[in-house]
């Protein structure tokens, strides 16, 4: 007997956020949060008390970033290691292509609000419920954007409970999973800016992105310090990188 419904949970996020709504749903590096349009990401946004500064992720899978991103050869052979030879989560940060369907359709100024000199964000391979989710995302052309599902600055939620009541009052749909699978790490997923080897933030599965970057592609990333001297992973450390 199945225990959760991946096809059911996703065909009910993504008609929330068709909309207008917000869903809160889980992921293998914690619970998100996603709309598809200006007004629902600007009321996630306020919720979360999210600086200014601050950009949302596109959730999607190799398919969306394969469209979406404009990206050399040789960063996409990076990603597609990550995600098809090792299955690590990983979001993905290089210039996109503002005339495809997908970021247009979010409007320019959510997509404005969601992106930073030319380049977008794609979270992928965090889990079924997510990959189905891009998938209708894609097929539908349904822009999916969003970030964790806390207060800013309080932490990744792993558990549904652990979210925080305001962010729960800007949801209408919640999807309950249970714990989620990188809840070790303490942190969400690790960003990368596959164009310049720039960490942006380091998060789960940090150390098994290192290692195979480092193996098969000669480059090396920066160390994790670790969560006491950066609890949130956010880093602009410089990328060290060997060719």
């Amino acid at each position: 007997m199945a225990t959760i419904d991946i096809a059911g949970d996703a065909r009910r996020a993504v008609d929330v956020v068709k909309a207008g709504g917000v869903c809160l749903f889980p992921t293998d590096v914690g619970y998100a949060g996603t709309g598809g349009c200006e007004a629902a990401l600007l009321r996630f946004f306020r919720a979360k008390g999210r600086g200014a500064h601050k950009r949302n992720a596109m959730l999607g899978s190799l398919d969306i970033h394969d469209e979406v991103h404009d990206m050399p050869a040789r960063a996409k052979e990076m990603i597609r290691a990550l995600v098809l030879d090792h299955d690590l989560p990983i979001s993905a940060i290089g210039p996109f292509r503002a005339d495809h369907p997908l970021p247009r359709a979010l409007g320019a100024d959510a997509l404005e609000a969601s992106t930073e000199s030319g380049t977008l964000a794609i979270l992928m391979n965090v889990g079924a419920l997510e990959q189905e989710m891009a998938r209708l995302s894609l097929a539908e052309t349904q822009p999916l954007f969003g970030s964790s599902a806390n207060l800013t600055g309080t932490g990744t939620k792993f558990r549904a409970e652990d979210i925080q009541p305001e962010i729960r009052a800007c949801a209408d749909l919640v999807i309950d999973h249970g714990l989620r699978k990188y809840h070790r790490y303490r942190r969400s997923s690790t960003m990368i800016d596959f164009t310049t080897m720039e960490v942006v933030r380091i998060g789960s599965c940090y150390e098994l992105i290192q290692d195979v970057l480092s193996r098969y592609f000669r480059v090396e990333l920066p160390a994790d310090p670790g969560l006491e001297a950066l609890p949130s992973g956010h880093t602009r450390a410089a990328q060290q990188v060997h060719v």
